[in-house]
């Protein structure tokens, strides 16, 4: 300190002959010295704090400015400075706050800027790290419940795929991101969410509706945003997590990170490592499972290289090798059992992004690429009864090959003026291309997908501050698709008004689209009918409209011990030309649907959301949603069952809760529950006991689940030991209508996604 005081007496003597200023100081936290957080004046000038804390911006013109401090992980600190012939030198400290639960983090996806949680005009929740591990999330999947408007569901009792639904829009409707690139493909989709695990994800952002209009074709429902653990210290986790499934099957997952930086912290990597091995599980006891047997391997690592501050480079590589069975539990051939579906997944993802800041980091030029190869061997088939089937089947068993695969690649450019008509303004363009290329076949069956969907898009926003209590975002997006003759255009436009700084209202229109392709759901074959069920597209399918309206209030109080709020937020979607699978019957494989266009469905809703962190030890997040989902016209699921105008698999009342409890650095208590509220379900005849098509009501479910651990601590090997167990689904709220047998209708499947399961692990940490 003492040095860095003696260097600007030295420069600011000097710089006041020369009519100018300087301004220098020292940022820390909770008596810590804070490297790498910005100091930024509004004239343009900036500077970023060393290794140890300290910081100078030198050479400024005289003026009043307004001095910003800010950081992904501190609140944002603004003061007003004067420099004038009398001042020309300040020394200003800083010490800054913590982040706490729920207020003020950085995001990225609102926008496709940084920008803080309540600056954005679009509102964007996070699922953090901690949320993750309180939970005990395994994947992805496992960590989407817990956010307003978000239901993951199981769809195949065989295979267990599920998808994520938004608003009451099935999986279709929802964009997932990998560190804000689309490669989540139409197939990947299927069983891409079970396959992330949760030790690769850092945090995720959630955008909600058509204000995520700017990520393109598939946004309508809204945006997840998966991104990956970056480096931020050296520093190392093992754990093992055992996991014993209502006392009939064991699941064990071993999971690892590394960070490694350079002294300078200007370069650094970040890997993991995840192994999980699940039997199969028989809930009725027919002997066929009701979650597939899993052995995955994932590994992948995060590297950047600073080599200056206006420059960035990072590169993401991640493999995935899963296996999964479900079906007949034996221990032969997948095409020898009764029934079964095999999969054997190998997936490559990466990406590589390049960012340059200029003009005093007023200006940006982002440019990226991203891509990921999917193969897949796969089985699904039934043994037949008859002899002379039976032939055929072990002549020719309907064993298939898949083949995906996506690139991207685009650029953005992103400027910054400071005076613009009155406040300030971020304008962003770009412009990427995107292909995807799906094949599958199954020669027994007749099945053939070769699909190549590729999409030339151009975007361009306004970010505009026109005060610190108004925020104007405007956007529009421009899609050439190959599937459509015309251009399509997405406009959207965001308002928010800031009342002082606890209140945030929000205002959000958007439009976007969905080409007739085939989606997630629409490439899964199916039991049903004592057969396989196929999707088709009818050759006169056109694209899908939407216009979506949201609207809501953000309130967070804050004080010495507590800070709580809420948010309250409508939203109301139309679709155009929606899609429905229409039921053709039965052909000699089993049933078959084809994707048609309907007239139209509307979707609207009204979700609330309640925070609380008492004195950082008790922090409670939970919120509900209401909606209603409907056809403008009867749709006809079964061929012998009236038309309704229902959606199915889609409960009108859905919600979550999660109540963290950590007195202290050593012991830790978290309880979470998920609630699905009652849903109209078609069952297929076909099975033993179910002779006809009908569409029955689910019952509710409450799944609650509880968590406890301890850590110790060894200081002097500057590392922790924690032990943890737990419950979930305590009260096994579980579905106990499963079709029984090789010709069950596997969609019959609905409600939580585990029954309750019991599990221990430990945990060794760097300090």
């Amino acid at each position: 300190m003492k040095e860095l005081l003696f260097a600007v007496f030295i420069l600011s003597s000097s710089l006041i002959v020369a009519q100018s200023g300087v301004i220098a100081g020292h940022v820390s936290s909770q008596n810590a010295d804070q490297e790498f957080v910005k100091i930024k004046l509004s004239n343009g000038y900036g500077a970023v704090s060393d290794s140890v804390g300290n910081y100078a911006i030198t050479k400024l013109p005289f003026g009043e400015f307004i001095l910003t401090v800010y950081s992904s992980e501190f609140l944002a600190v603004e003061k007003t400075i004067v420099l004038d012939s009398l001042n020309p030198f300040l020394f200003i400290n800083f010490e800054l706050e913590p982040i706490s639960l729920f207020i003020d983090q950085v995001v990225v996806t609102g926008t496709r800027t940084n920008k803080r949680q309540t600056d954005s005009p679009v509102i964007v929740d996070i699922i953090d790290t901690k949320t993750l591990e309180a939970v005990q999330a395994c994947n992805l999947s496992e960590g989407l419940k817990f956010q307003p408007g978000l239901r993951v569901e199981t769809d195949c009792q065989t295979c267990n795929y599920t998808q994520l639904r938004m608003n009451g829009l099935a999986g279709g409707y929802s964009q997932i991101l990998i560190n804000g690139r689309p490669v989540f493909s139409p197939l990947t989709g299927l069983y891409g969410l079970e396959q992330i695990p949760a030790n690769m994800i850092d945090r995720i952002e959630v955008v909600r509706g058509g204000g995520s209009a700017l990520y393109g074709s598939s946004a309508i429902g809204g945006t997840v945003n998966v991104i990956t653990k970056i480096p931020k210290e050296s520093a190392f986790s093992i754990s093992n997590n055992y996991q014993n499934i209502n006392g009939l099957a064991s699941d064990n997952i071993i999971s690892g990170n590394a960070n490694v930086l350079t002294h300078k912290r200007n370069a650094g990597a970040s890997f993991f490592v995840n192994n999980r091995n699940r039997e199969a599980y028989d809930h009725n006891r027919d002997n066929f499972s009701e979650l597939p047997a899993l052995k995955t391997t994932s590994f992948g690592t995060n590297l950047f290289v600073r080599p200056n501050d206006q420059q960035k480079l990072e590169i993401t590589l991640s493999t995935i090798n899963e296996y999964r069975y479900g079906g007949e539990m034996v221990k032969k051939a997948a095409h020898l059992a009764q029934q079964s579906e095999e999969r054997t997944h190998n997936v490559m993802v990466g990406g590589i992004d390049y960012q340059y800041n200029f003009k005093n980091e007023n200006s940006s030029i982002i440019i990226y690429s991203a891509g990921q190869r999917t193969t897949r061997l796969h089985y699904t088939g039934i043994y037949p009864d008859d002899s002379l089937e039976i032939i055929g089947h072990l002549t020719d068993p309907p064993y298939g090959n898949s083949l995906v695969t996506t690139i991207q690649g685009g650029t953005q450019f992103n400027h910054r003026f400071e005076k613009f008509i009155k406040g300030s303004n971020v304008f962003t363009v770009g412009g990427e291309y995107l292909e995807d290329m799906v094949k599958d076949d199954i020669v027994a069956y007749n099945y053939k997908i070769n699909q190549l969907t590729a999409n030339l898009g151009m975007f361009l926003q306004s970010d505009w501050e026109i005060s610190k209590s108004i925020k104007l975002l405007l956007g529009a997006r421009a899609d050439k698709h190959n599937m459509l003759d015309n251009l399509v255009v997405s406009p959207r436009a965001s308002f928010m008004y800031k009342l002082k700084e606890s209140t945030q209202f929000r205002a959000t229109w958007g439009t976007g689209f969905r080409a007739p392709q085939a989606f997630d759901a629409d490439l899964h074959i199916a039991f049903a009918g004592g057969g396989v069920s196929r999707i088709t597209l009818a050759d006169d399918l056109v694209e899908e409209r939407s216009q979506s309206f949201g609207a809501s209030v953000n309130y967070d109080k804050k004080t010495m011990k507590y800070i709580a709020g809420f948010t309250v937020e409508g939203f109301y979607t139309y679709l155009k030309n929606a899609f429905y699978q229409h039921p053709l019957g039965e052909d000699a494989f089993g049933e078959l649907y084809e994707k048609r266009n309907g007239a139209g469905a509307t979707v609207t809703g009204v979700s609330l959301q309640l925070r609380a962190n008492f004195n950082k030890k008790v922090e409670f997040d939970g919120g509900i949603t209401f909606q209603s989902s409907l056809f403008d016209a009867p749709i006809e699921y079964s061929d012998v069952l009236p038309a309704t105008n229902a959606f199915l698999r889609t409960p009108n009342v859905y919600g979550y809760g999660t109540l963290f409890y950590t007195p202290n650095k050593k012991f830790s208590a978290s309880m979470n529950t998920v609630y699905t509220g009652p849903m109209k379900v078609l069952h297929l005849a076909g099975a033993p006991e179910q002779l006809v098509d009908e569409i029955i009501t689910s019952k509710s479910f409450i799944d609650l689940s509880l968590k406890v651990g301890y850590t110790f601590l060894f200081k002097k090997l500057e590392s922790g030991l924690e032990l943890f167990g737990g419950i979930k689904n305590i009260f096994n709220s579980y579905q106990e209508s499963f079709d029984i047998g090789k010709n069950r209708d596997s969609n019959f499947v609905y409600g939580p996604s585990l029954p309750r399961t019991f599990y221990i692990g430990m945990k060794v940490f760097s300090l």
